[in-house]
């Protein structure tokens, strides 16, 4: 039975043909907050269920054969939404939060309402630069590497927790135990330790066999990233390894979270992305310099300079360039430079398919 929205007055067909239909959301868990405008007018702002097939019936039914323009700011959702929405033949924009243009009314009235129809204001306005959308395929690698971090960081979380207990309780521990590595046979002193009571026993059972369990997630995710770099990574791997101070896993971070670097157009694109590149405030004749910018990928930035700080003793070229730069900055400005440096290398093997040949003064 033919929709009833999809008639006029005169009882004719509506045919949007050749015109525009922008239609701004605002993303949650359990509902959309949706504003659908036209080139010269707004319709409705409406909440639905967090579903693409909705928007796309409700689209069909009352602007039919129009071609539809989505927007939505990317979050906590990831990119399944945008992955819905292209199937239901709507194209989709996804933008960082932090370069929807806002006046301040809005951030003073700050609401789902206006939130979606600024969006799709902007969005008719053409006033908004998408982000980067990863493959499927690299969301999950992605994700899979990221992971390995959040495992160290519970691992270093669970060794800071029995240090306090032993600080606590004046317990010291023996020379010969090497407490810096944890070998085994200090996780086997420390399941033999006595307490007075029963409930100090049972407290630091409960920490140590929490730091085993995770410890041996992260021995088997170790076993799964190195098979998945020789099944889908291996010749872009051996690339990146080529060069002094990259890693397996560095090298894994960088492919997943960079994904095709020809994406970018210039080495300094990158920089701003990776976060290598200062902030800066100009204005008439002053002009201000200051700290990296807390704009940066979070996983990319603090890889890439730890792995600076290993090229430096590995790469002799890089260590003179670091020893001139320390006679006039301080050494974590100069290990910056020698980050970006690093970067232009990943940038030079990635794109030509080359090895990096190490070389001499």
């Amino acid at each position: 039975m033919e929709s009833e929205f999809t008639k006029n007055r005169t009882g004719r067909q509506l045919d949007f043909t050749g015109d525009a239909i922008y239609v701004g959301i605002d993303v949650h868990k359990k509902q959309w907050n949706v504003s659908i405008m036209g080139e010269y007018k707004e319709h409705k702002t409406f909440v639905q269920p967090p579903d693409a097939v909705v928007l796309g019936n409700y689209l069909r039914d009352h602007f039919p054969n129009a071609t539809y323009y989505s927007v939505y700011e990317a979050g906590f959702s990831g990119f399944w939404a945008h992955e819905a929405l292209t199937q239901e033949g709507i194209i989709n924009k996804v933008v960082n939060a932090s370069d929807v243009p806002t006046t301040d009314k809005e951030k003073r009235q700050k609401s789902d309402t206006v939130d979606s129809r600024k969006l799709c204001r902007c969005l008719r306005d053409d006033s908004l630069t998408g982000i980067y959308v990863p493959s499927r395929q690299q969301q999950e690698d992605r994700n899979a590497v990221r992971l390995r971090k959040k495992l160290v960081r519970d691992i270093a979380r669970c060794k800071n927790r029995i240090k306090g207990l032993l600080n606590y309780y004046g317990i010291s521990v023996p020379d010969d135990m090497g407490e810096g590595y944890w070998p085994k046979r200090f996780i086997k002193w420390l399941s033999e330790l006595n307490f007075d009571q029963d409930s100090g026993k049972f407290t630091m059972s409960i920490i140590l066999g929490e730091l085993i369990s995770i410890q041996k997630l992260k021995k088997e995710l170790d076993r799964q990233l190195v098979l998945m770099a020789k099944q889908k990574y291996e010749d872009q791997v051996k690339l990146l390894r080529s060069i002094p101070g990259i890693g397996l896993i560095g090298s894994l971070t960088f492919l997943t979270e960079l994904g095709n670097v020809k994406r970018f157009k210039s080495f300094d694109q990158l920089c701003s992305y990776v976060g290598l590149v200062p902030n800066v405030y100009s204005s008439g004749e002053t002009e201000h310099v200051g700290h990296m910018t807390k704009r940066k990928n979070i996983y990319l930035q603090p890889l890439l300079i730890q792995c600076a700080w290993q090229a430096v003793g590995k790469d002799p070229a890089l260590m003179k360039a670091y020893q001139d730069w320390c006679k006039v900055m301080k050494a974590n400005k100069a290990i910056i430079r020698i980050a970006r440096k690093l970067l232009s290398r990943i940038r030079f093997v990635l794109v030509n398919q080359k090895e990096y040949t190490l070389r001499t003064l």
